[in-house]
């Protein structure tokens, strides 16, 4: 009699990665592109109707520009799924498994603290004076109308059930301070959780970097010759 020969298990299927949250700022985005049109435009003006040196001076600008503003405005984001945040800053790329993320600050500017101590700035999260201002006018005014409809409930008035679907609102805040509040909240629901450890990472944008640095040092020397 034969025994019949053991099957090998099925190989289980990988836990799938959670898909990224994207921030990133539509304005500085929008600028950007507007910057780099006027750019594009005037530099390639002089490509074509420049002489002798004007020519030269206007690829170095060029060269020198178009990274940079892009740098500035288009590349900025922050990338959050369940096991770490990736901030794509100007010039360099962070990530930080959540369990090395130490806390969020909003002041001037919105900013991330690893356990180790060091700062990070959320380039593509700007904080916005304005829109703290705007918020917290529309706050006052939630507020106020609230009150008002709780004492029309109190006497009987239709203003009861507004009061409570304006309770469950909650207030109001600026789109930037909604989004480190989001962070916040993944943070501290996965920062204990195993696949949210590792070790912060830092990698320079050469891709930026050398172009940047290549079209000033160009400029410079054209400049310099006249």
């Amino acid at each position: 009699m034969t025994t019949p020969e053991p099957q090998s298990p099925s190989p289980q299927p990988s836990a799938p990665v959670s898909k990224d949250r994207v921030y990133r700022s539509p304005a500085g985005i929008a600028g950007g592109v507007l910057v780099l049109a006027l750019a594009l435009w005037l530099g390639i003006d002089a490509l074509v109707a420049g002489e002798g040196n004007t020519r030269w001076k206007a690829l170095a600008a060029l060269v020198f520009l178009v990274p940079l503003v892009a740098a500035y405005t288009v590349r900025p984001a922050v990338f959050a799924n369940e096991d770490r945040l990736r901030v794509r800053n100007p010039f360099r790329v962070i990530v930080l498994p959540w369990a090395e993320v130490e806390s969020f600050r909003s002041a001037y500017s919105n900013e991330v603290f690893a356990e180790d101590g060091a700062k990070y700035q959320l380039w593509s999260i700007p904080v916005s004076l304005r829109g703290r201002k705007k918020a917290a006018r529309q706050e006052d005014r939630r507020v106020a109308g609230d009150t008002g409809r709780r004492r029309g409930g109190l006497f009987g008035g239709p203003g009861q059930l507004g009061s409570a679907a304006a309770v469950t609102d909650g207030p109001v805040r600026a789109q930037g301070d909604k989004t480190m509040d989001e962070l916040r909240e993944l943070w501290e629901a996965r920062k204990d959780a195993a696949g949210s450890k590792g070790d912060v990472t830092v990698r320079w944008a050469y891709e930026i970097v050398v172009p940047v640095l290549a079209g000033a040092v160009a400029l410079a020397v054209l400049l310099g010759v006249g």
